[in-house]
């Protein structure tokens, strides 16, 4: 029986995470490892200043006391599979939100799928977008969601994993019912645009605060109109290849010249 590991950044209690749970198990033994509380935007962290504790919740259902999504990931393949042995597959979610362009150097979801790759091992991050607040997604639930989890690991489980070493599939799911969804698009990491939504308050003792607000989905426009945040616009479910290797490869002779030649 194949065996698949899932985590998430939102929390144990996330309906996402159950949501993917039920898409998973027809097909394999599931194992869940997930933060005891929200780790949202908390990159590829580890926790390296206080110990860390599995605690279980039911059979194969556990929250990491303080964890972060990678953390989860990291001791589960540490402490949970024996010797050489590894899941099958990793998935990441199914995130409250959308992890679109540059949102994976900040998102838990796509650092999980990252640390599963670390260790060779097939993974998915998977984000379901949604159009005003959070609480909007209960208007379509994760139906979509699930389906695209359920087939993706299937075509995988079943045959290969499609990208090379330390790469994972990024996917987001538009805000849509499954029949109104257009279908797959294989993208490119958009150019989001980013603004400063800092909100400044004080306390009932004077004392000021900031809570940082949430971005719109506004991107730098392409040619080819391409990329993950297109593809989510106009319908469609978005598949992007990520890879580790941040290197900009394009620059290192220009850079070459510069060092030699100023």
């Amino acid at each position: 029986m194949k065996h698949i590991l899932i985590t998430n950044d939102d929390g144990f209690e996330s309906k996402g995470l159950i949501a993917l749970a039920e898409a998973l198990r027809p097909l394999g033994h599931v194992t869940i490892v997930a933060p005891t509380t929200e780790k949202s935007a908390c990159g590829h962290s580890l926790t390296l200043t206080r110990p860390l504790r599995f605690i279980a919740i039911e059979d194969d259902f556990f929250k990491l006391d303080d964890g972060t999504p990678t953390d989860c990931i990291y001791l589960s393949l540490n402490a949970l599979f024996e010797g050489d042995k590894k899941p099958d597959l990793v998935v990441s979610g199914i995130n409250r939100g959308s992890n679109l362009g540059e949102d994976i150097t900040y998102s838990g979801t796509a650092s999980a799928a990252m640390e599963a790759a670390i260790h060779g091992v097939a993974s998915i991050a998977i984000s379901q977008v949604y159009v005003g607040g959070p609480q909007n997604i209960d208007i379509h639930g994760y139906d979509l969601a699930q389906q695209v989890a359920h087939d993706l690991a299937k075509k995988i489980l079943e045959g290969t994993f499609p990208l090379g070493d330390r790469r994972f599939l990024n996917v987001n799911i538009p805000a849509l019912k499954p029949e109104e969804c257009k279908g797959y698009k294989i993208t490119r990491s958009g150019h989001r645009m980013y603004g400063n939504d800092a909100h400044l308050h004080r306390n009932p003792r004077g004392e000021e605060y900031y809570w940082l607000g949430v971005h719109t989905l506004e991107w730098k426009k392409s040619a080819l109109n391409d990329c993950d945040l297109s593809a989510i616009d106009e319908g469609y479910i978005s598949i992007t290849p990520i890879q580790l290797d941040m290197t900009a490869h394009d620059e290192l002779d220009k850079l070459q010249q510069w060092i030699e030649h100023g």
